[in-house]
């Protein structure tokens, strides 16, 4: 199926660590021109150098997401440059305490993991905003996450950011709808990847005793579909949430999980 993205301006937080690579390779394999953005350049510039060889076009802007002006000369680099901003997707966020309950966790543990969830995504909707309202066009995927929708023990902090995130996106989904621009989420569940064995998993079998492999296999059975989604998972529904095959959808969450949060 051909998502109709080639040439569309796609924006992209966090393109270098977790999923962000195979979401980042996915627009460009469909032919978006890609702004990257984040405070590791030189981690994402091994990604925008990779796609570039591949014959996608890629810039790397530095920001630090949780600050406002960063982000406003961000979207302001990616319309210099490329003259529109068509699609962002925010995949930049952080765990938070993993393993510890809500009175385990410091103010300061709670503070920076919404600061990052919550206000990163907050910043860059607020900066690419008015170039879509202008150009009545604009597609906007957050990446939040399934224990943003029915929460979990021993990540209360992590559980409030995603939340958050939810109440963020359909609150403009609301209020950009008139100038034909979509805002939905998509909501991972456990993801395969080192983020995923080396702190969860490796944190389910230090507490009971088990191997990662054998933690691996609890989490997959708590799913429908018995088995962990991977980042291509993620990557596609990125891509059509960002496509017009999603043209009447807006306001959502789409769990990516295998079969956990709506069950």
């Amino acid at each position: 199926m051909d998502l109709m993205l080639k040439g569309r301006v796609a924006l992209i937080t966090g393109a270098a660590k977790g999923m962000g690579p195979a979401i980042t390779k996915a627009f460009a394999d469909e032919g978006a021109r890609l702004a990257l953005v984040g405070r590791d350049t030189a981690t994402i510039t091994c990604v925008a150098d990779e796609i570039q060889v591949a014959g996608a076009e890629a810039i790397v802007i530095p920001c630090d997401l949780t600050e406002a002006d960063q982000c406003d000369r961000a979207a302001d680099a990616a319309k210099i440059k490329y003259g529109r901003i068509d699609i962002l997707v925010n995949v930049a966020g952080g765990s938070g305490p993993i393993g510890k309950t809500g009175v385990q966790t410091s103010p300061q543990e709670f503070d920076d993991i919404v600061k990052l969830n919550m206000n990163g995504c907050f910043h860059t909707m607020r900066a690419v905003l008015p170039t879509m309202m202008h150009q009545q066009y604009g597609k906007i995927v957050n990446v939040g996450g399934t224990f943003g929708m029915r929460g979990r023990a021993g990540r209360m902090a992590y559980s409030a950011s995603k939340w958050g995130l939810r109440g963020i996106t359909k609150s403009f989904a609301l209020e950009v709808g008139s100038y034909n621009i979509n805002v939905n989420c998509v909501a991972p569940g456990m993801v395969d990847g080192p983020r995923f064995r080396d702190k969860v998993c490796a944190d389910m079998a230090q507490r009971l005793g088990i191997s990662t492999e054998e933690a691996i296999t609890r989490h997959a059975s708590d799913y429908a579909l018995k088995r962990v989604s991977t980042d291509a998972d993620i990557a596609n529904a990125c891509l059509f949430l960002a496509s017009d095959a999603s043209r009447q959808i807006t306001g959502i969450d789409l769990p990516v999980d295998g079969g956990w949060a709506m069950l």
